[in-house]
């Protein structure tokens, strides 16, 4: 599978990657199949502490014990949480950031993650205090990147002016083209990679995106609105790609984009997600028809 840099750092990462939230709890079945992700090309795989409360890195690091060294491991931290209480609450400070390391170095089996990144946050944070943790983590060689997850512009143009993040997590679809209205370029001019989640849009611009669309539409489209838009698509698309390998390809069309992180929950719709790697590429010409066709949605100001 090809594989593209994360920003100017030595980890090189497959385009298309594995989110692990939808993995589900179940060890053997989540456990095969992020081995059959990686036999199938994925070097890079994303977990976070949060999800299921620390059983998700506990599973991939499962997952991993004899794979180590074959992918690109990433977590996140930020949502302070403890084990036998309900809830979380949002921390960004140094304490709770290196302590978090800690707990995901145990619960992943490893002694060292290769990106680390903030799960959110706000212009209210002490950032300086966030990016000094991260530095700090960075020079004791327990991790060897840091970044962002945040679909807040203003956050992430602080980050941008006062840390070495390597990239930054963020939503970005067909439906979702709020990075491409000022992020995408501002970070590829700071050679800072995009990590791409919800590429598919919540299984809305895969071949069955007809019981997959909700009620209340996506964003700012209607239910009516993503049906119309993804008839449309499937004219642009003709006969050299299906829907999935469409959408996965048009959130890699920007060259800010180093990988797209899709979950599966199946096999089927790993081995799906994968099969983009043979797609051909859009050409300038497609990724035109399919923002005509598309809206240009706009961020909340506020955030």
């Amino acid at each position: 599978m090809k594989t593209n840099q994360i920003g100017n750092s030595k980890l090189h990462v497959s385009e298309i990657g594995l989110g692990t939230m939808s993995l589900g709890t179940d060890r053997a079945k989540a456990v095969s199949l992020i081995h059959e992700a990686i036999d199938n090309g994925v070097t890079f795989i994303d977990t976070a502490d949060l999800y299921d409360f620390g059983l998700n890195e506990e599973i991939v690091g499962e997952a991993l014990r004899d794979r180590r060294d074959s992918v690109v491991l990433a977590t996140k931290a930020g949502n302070h949480f403890e084990e036998g209480k309900e809830g979380w609450y949002w921390d960004p400070s140094k304490k709770h950031i290196k302590g978090a390391l800690k707990d995901s170095l145990r619960r992943l089996k490893t002694d060292h993650i290769d990106l680390f990144q903030l799960h959110g946050g706000t212009i209210e944070d002490p950032i300086d205090e966030t990016i000094e943790a991260f530095e700090e983590l960075k020079s004791e060689g327990l991790i060897i990147e840091y970044g962002i997850s945040s679909i807040r512009p203003n956050v992430i143009r602080e980050f941008i002016k006062k840390s070495s993040i390597a990239s930054v997590m963020m939503q970005y679809s067909i439906l979702d083209r709020r990075p491409e209205e000022e992020m995408l370029d501002l970070l590829h001019n700071n050679n800072i990679s995009v990590i791409a989640r919800g590429p598919l849009a919540k299984g809305m611009l895969t071949d069955r995106y007809d019981e997959k669309i909700k009620e209340d539409g996506f964003l700012d489209y209607s239910k009516f609105d993503v049906h119309e838009t993804v008839k449309q698509l499937n004219e642009i698309k003709g006969d050299k790609r299906n829907m999935t390998q469409t959408a996965l390809k048009y959130a890699l069309a920007h060259p800010a984009v180093a990988t797209v992180i899709p979950g599966a929950s199946r096999s089927e719709q790993l081995l799906a997600n994968i099969t983009a790697q043979n797609a051909p590429d859009l050409t300038p010409d497609e990724v035109q028809k399919i923002r005509d066709v598309s809206k240009k949605n706009v961020y909340d100001k506020h955030r």
